[in-house]
């Protein structure tokens, strides 16, 4: 991970221990000068695991007491690699848990929490052609270890999303295509609707330590199609801290930061997913701001086996801390040319911190959450939940992105 998002150096003090960072040199020319480490570069052409044998390969022998990764996507890789040197840590069969959404649902379930109704794609089809779908109404296709809901769409109904996925209609490249669509890699689940939130915080030993609970405006899957999105923090009850703590038991995530996603649906919290990492976007920022505590620094020292410093009260000012991002990966091929309807909120006494980008700037071809990289991202706080809660909300009603499209190249065809 980029050093600006985890800033390593507050977590694992550098003159004590022998710090290597592997990664592409995008990521490492990211951490600061003169800080005390070996940086060993990567090609970045083939899978974390395998380019980090390659140099272990070509190294002779080396001995580390740890192998931690904080990308959710070198998860996996990290707990091989473990597995290979003998380095203490979680194997991969446990890790799997909090990568593999089919994984960690049927271990939910399992611990007699309530899941969405859900199937493996293969197995969705054979149900389907049957008529034996366990649920009716829209029907969300999901890759199994996807982020971002890059690869998510939903249907009207479980026969829609069975004949999508057999007529190569997904428009997802991976399902539709015609030699090898990966259905291997795909979920169907039952679309429920609700409040959708967000639990932060970290885990030691299997013991919570530290729980911050937040309510989405707008989803993820709307911002993957170019709708701003949000969360600002809500109480939460003793009920809450239970019901995390059996989740995060359920899939065995015992040591670091989480992000575990829920659903309130019928009066009824539902698991959907949960990762092994903090939360992207502002949620660290939002959850420092809030607690005092930085999760990524303390997840490192969790992780080392050194104790961990969190006060003893919330080191924040009481108030609701909420996060916000306004997205440009739906104007790809365009330049930012400003917004519109957002100088208000700029000025606003609510606004904590606020990321525009600068007029003529290009606009992303990916998904992103990344100040700097999206149209807007930024940090508001009130004094209650729902102070900002509208503050979000008419943010994302006044606000428009003005934009314009970038000329195609000479010899080049515009798309």
């Amino acid at each position: 991970m980029p050093y600006f998002k985890i800033a390593y150096d507050r977590g694992i003090d550098h003159t004590r221990h022998h710090v290597t960072y592997l990664g592409t040199r995008q990521a490492l020319d990211t951490l600061p000068p003169g800080l005390t480490c070996e940086k060993v570069e990567r090609p970045g052409v083939r899978d974390t695991l395998t380019e980090a044998r390659a140099w272990l390969a070509a190294q002779g022998p080396r001995r580390f007491d740890r192998i931690i990764s904080m990308s959710e996507y070198e998860l996996l890789d990290a707990a091989g690699l473990r597995e290979e040197l003998g380095v203490p840590g979680p194997p991969v069969a446990q890790v799997a848990l909090a990568r593999d959404k089919v994984l960690m649902k049927e271990a939910v379930a399992r611990a007699g929490l309530r899941v969405p109704r859900f199937l493996p794609a293969r197995d969705f089809l054979d149900h389907a052609a049957g008529g034996r779908v366990p649920w009716q109404g829209r029907t969300v296709l999901k890759p199994h270890r996807g982020a971002s809901s890059e690869g998510v769409l939903v249907l009207d109904t479980p026969a829609a999303a069975a004949q999508a996925l057999t007529g190569r209609t997904t428009g997802v490249p991976a399902l539709d295509d015609p030699a090898a669509p990966a259905l291997d890699d795909f979920q169907a689940e039952e679309f429920l609707t609700g409040p959708i939130r967000h639990y932060d915080g970290l885990v030691q030993g299997g013991k919570v330590l530290l729980l911050t609970a937040s309510q989405y405006v707008n989803t993820c899957l709307a911002y993957a199609q170019g709708s701003p999105m949000g969360s600002f923090q809500i109480r939460h009850t003793p009920e809450v801290h239970d019901w995390v703590s059996r989740v995060l038991a359920a899939v065995r995530i015992e040591d670091g930061s989480f992000h575990l996603e829920a659903i309130v649906h019928d009066g009824e919290t539902v698991f959907l997913e949960v990762g092994n990492r903090v939360g992207g976007a502002d949620v660290v920022a939002a959850t420092e701001h809030a607690t005092g505590v930085h999760l990524p620094s303390q997840e490192l020292r969790i992780l080392l086996g050194e104790p961990v410093a969190l006060p003893a009260e919330p080191a924040g000012d009481g108030r609701f801390y909420g996060w916000f991002v306004v997205p440009g990966h739906h104007l790809a091929h365009h330049r930012y040319e400003g917004l519109t309807g957002a100088d208000a909120h700029r000025t606003d006494a609510r606004t904590v911190t606020w990321h525009q980008l600068p007029p003529g700037a290009p606009l992303p071809g990916h998904i992103t959450y990344q100040a700097g990289e999206t149209v807007l991202a930024g940090i508001a706080a009130g004094d209650t939940p729902e102070d900002t809660h509208d503050y979000l909300t008419g943010l994302f009603a006044s606000v428009t992105v003005r934009s314009s499209r970038v000329p195609a190249e000479a010899g080049q065809v515009g798309a």
